[in-house]
């Protein structure tokens, strides 16, 4: 099956602006094993690296990993403008970029930035309904201003300050977990859900106010510790989440509906989880009807540092034996109007979002409903069938 090809760049545009130096890691099917590949990338070029290491998840937990995927003997390799192009034209039939991350749990943070936080009182006060929002909007302003951008969750000053929400009638579950003590922590999509670069993302037909959320997705080990980065799409349904907290699942978990890549960048001595946390997430979205959004998640105005919440995700309370990916949050949610005044954004079919950061790359995807999305029907039991057959399930590597 293929479908219309939206505006598309070329790989040296989608891979990080250093990615001469950068050590990156991803994922492709080959219909010619019938399963997927672990690559990694040089000079504009994807290296199968699969008879040494079969899943990502096992290469991350490796304590040598940056040397292996430096210096790992490679099998075939694809040009990443071909893979690309075959992903985006939905031709299942070549070689395409899967999402980076296998059997990794996928994870995320939400409410980590003010900015977000208040529009999550936005859509919890107005009900999910987007044309009572400017006026909830305006209320929060005129009640809070900016002087909550400079608490410290957890701390004596966020206590005041929620006793003073309290007096004015809008504290909200979602000031709790910005400001309080315990961060949300939620299980974003079932393992090997996640899509890549270049494939369809899904909204559900019936939701009516929705919106991207362009993030910095840490990638752990079974340790706990991060050791790549990537960008990431936590596509999120305001009406459904608005309605009632706990249709999280419902907002968050659809077909296509969580997007990662374009690949994972390691961590070494020239990109270190200080210099991931420093990016500036870009985001842009463009319409068939000539539409464009565009904004920003500086992540180095995070309200909690990256270490907490993986601190909150993974610990003595919680373990991941296959890893975990952890999305940060975004501080980036768009109030403007797209339709109607008042009734603010939300996507319509046949939207590009394109996610950049430099030092990351692209992550671009065609906006769907989660309906007419490509269905997901690779999962955990159909790679082990493959990896099997393919005689990819011997004794694991050595592990760090």
């Amino acid at each position: 099956m293929s479908r219309p090809t939206p505006d598309l760049p070329a790989a040296g545009a989608v891979l990080p602006a250093d990615a001469d130096r950068a050590v990156l890691v991803g994922r492709l099917h080959d219909p010619d094993v019938a399963g997927p590949c672990v690559v990694v990338v040089r000079g504009g070029r994807a290296h199968d690296i699969t008879a040494v290491v079969s899943t990502v998840s096992e290469l991350l937990d490796r304590e040598d990993v940056v040397e292996l995927v430096r210096a790992a003997p490679a099998g075939r390799s694809w040009p990443v403008d071909d893979l690309l192009a075959a992903t985006t034209a939905g031709h299942r039939d070549r070689p395409h970029l899967l999402a980076p991350v296998d059997l990794q749990v996928l994870k995320a943070a939400g409410v980590t930035f003010v900015s977000s936080m208040l529009e999550r009182v936005v859509e919890e006060r107005a009900a999910g309904d987007a044309t009572l929002a400017r006026e909830v909007r305006d209320r929060l302003a005129e009640v809070i201003g900016g002087a909550i951008s400079s608490v410290r969750p957890g701390s004596p000053e966020a206590e005041r300050v929620k006793q003073v929400l309290r007096a004015e009638g809008l504290w909200s579950q979602y000031l709790e977990v910005g400001i309080g003590p315990d961060p949300e922590i939620f299980t974003k999509a079932p393992v090997l859900s996640a899509v890549g670069t270049g494939a369809t993302i899904g909204v559900l037909a019936r939701s009516t106010w929705n919106n991207p959320e362009p993030e910095l997705v840490l990638v752990a080990s079974s340790r706990g510790r991060a050791v790549a980065a990537t960008l990431g799409n936590d596509v999120n349904l305001r009406d459904f989440e608005g309605r009632s907290a706990l249709l999280l699942t419902e907002a968050k978990d659809n077909n296509a509906s969580c997007a990662i890549g374009p690949f994972l960048r390691l961590f070494d001595e020239d990109f270190t989880l200080a210099d991931a946390v420093a990016q500036d997430v870009q985001l842009t979205v463009r319409g068939r009807d000539g539409y464009t959004l565009n904004g920003v998640n500086s992540v180095s105005e995070i309200s909690r540092a990256p270490e907490e919440l993986l601190a909150h995700a993974w610990g003595p309370h919680h373990r991941y034996p296959d890893g975990f990916v952890l999305f940060t949050g975004t501080m980036f949610a768009p109030t403007e109007d797209r339709d109607a005044p008042g009734q603010g954004f939300t996507h319509a079919p046949g939207d590009v979002v394109t996610i950049s950061s430099p030092a990351l790359g692209t992550l671009v995807n065609t906006v769907d409903t989660a309906e007419n999305a490509p269905d997901w029907t690779f999962g955990i039991r159909e790679l082990m069938h493959n990896l099997a057959a393919r005689g990819l399930l011997g004794a694991p590597g050595a592990a760090g």
